[in-house]
């Protein structure tokens, strides 16, 4: 008779574990043993008329502003949740197949990053999907925590763990302490929302239409919260929205910073409150201590020092923001039972 822990390895020698952060902008994923193996756009090219996927992840985003008119190119994930259940479901099929080897028999146990303020119906339609794309079971871990856990934040201890986490399609910060969440809310605003607003300021006071890929490079390239000791610039390319030609324009990152003025205001906004509402104890603990940002949009110049300014608490950058949710995923892979005694999904 093969006992328990026999069963165990057996069962993990013929399947690989695998964590996902399954983010609005980006995926990655996490083989247990191996660490992050695959990072790629949330995005899927499809045809049509057939709905026959073309491209996923790198060679969808490629195709972003390029198709024609037989070529639908997809996000399926809006503000850190599922808006299009089938076009996901094959965007993690062809992820987990990606990165589960063809040798491994059993289908993997799966780990699945969600926003914390996400509903009962959205977490059954990630279960379904993970399901539905080759997973045998799949379990949930809030965002924030997993973030935290990424980035090392001591959360077993009877003290102030407070993670605020920039991703794509939604911020959310946590406090956390002996392994709970003590307090955590989400807003629908991130790097998508930054980009939108850098779009909207180009057409409105340039009369400049650009996508979607060019206004994230205007960010990456001159974002920031804060001024600079030296002004950067950009040569942006679109169309001009009333000649309907091509036109070229020249901008600087104070008037991106401008742009950016009313989503970075939410952020803020979205901090104070976590504060506010944190009990005494734990605030105390976070006047020496601050907090840890992640996500990608914690790359934006100088976000760090608004949020200080604006909190009057130390704010520190993750040594890798970006990697933060999906190390979490891969931590939890090593010891299941931590996920499911401490109900944090």
């Amino acid at each position: 008779m093969v006992n328990t822990h026999t069963l165990k390895r057996v069962v993990s020698f013929f399947s690989n574990d695998i964590g996902i952060d399954l983010g609005t902008a980006n995926t990655l994923v996490y083989v247990k043993d191996k660490g992050i193996v695959l990072r790629e756009p949330s995005v899927v090219a499809i045809r049509a008329d057939s709905h026959e996927v073309v491209a996923v992840g790198n060679d969808a985003k490629r195709m972003l502003g390029r198709t024609p008119d037989n070529i639908t190119v997809i996000r399926p994930l809006k503000d850190g949740v599922i808006a299009n259940f089938e076009i996901t479901e094959a965007m993690l099929r062809y992820f987990i197949s990606k990165v589960h080897n063809n040798f491994k028999i059993v289908p993997p146990r799966v780990i699945v990053a969600v926003p914390s303020g996400i509903t009962e119906v959205e977490r059954r339609a990630v279960r379904e999907s993970a399901t539905h794309a080759g997973a045998s079971r799949v379990l949930l871990l809030q965002e924030p925590m997993a973030a935290a856990i990424g980035v090392g934040l001591p959360i077993d201890e009877p003290t102030a763990n407070m993670i605020v986490d920039i991703g794509g399609g939604t911020t959310e910060v946590a406090i956390i302490s002996l392994s709970g969440v003590v307090f955590t809310k989400s807003i629908r605003v991130g790097g998508d929302e930054m980009d939108i607003s850098i779009s909207n300021y180009l057409r409105r006071t340039y009369n400049l239409m650009i996508g979607f890929a060019t206004a994230e490079q205007i960010k990456i390239r001159i974002g920031s919260a804060i001024p600079l000791k030296e002004e950067l610039n950009f040569e942006v390319k679109g169309r001009d929205t009333v000649a309907g030609l091509p036109k070229t324009i020249h901008i600087t990152s104070s008037e991106i910073r401008d742009a950016l003025t009313d989503t970075l205001n939410s952020i803020t906004e979205l901090v104070r409150n976590a504060l506010e509402r944190c009990p005494p104890e734990l605030s105390a603990d976070l006047v020496d201590r601050g907090f840890i940002l992640g996500g990608g949009g914690s790359l934006v110049r100088g976000i760090d020092h608004m949020l200080s300014e604006g909190t009057g608490i130390p704010v520190i950058v993750a040594e890798d923001p970006l990697s933060a949710v999906a190390n979490g995923t891969g931590i939890v892979l090593q010891d299941l039972n931590w996920l499911l005694k401490n109900r944090v999904s």
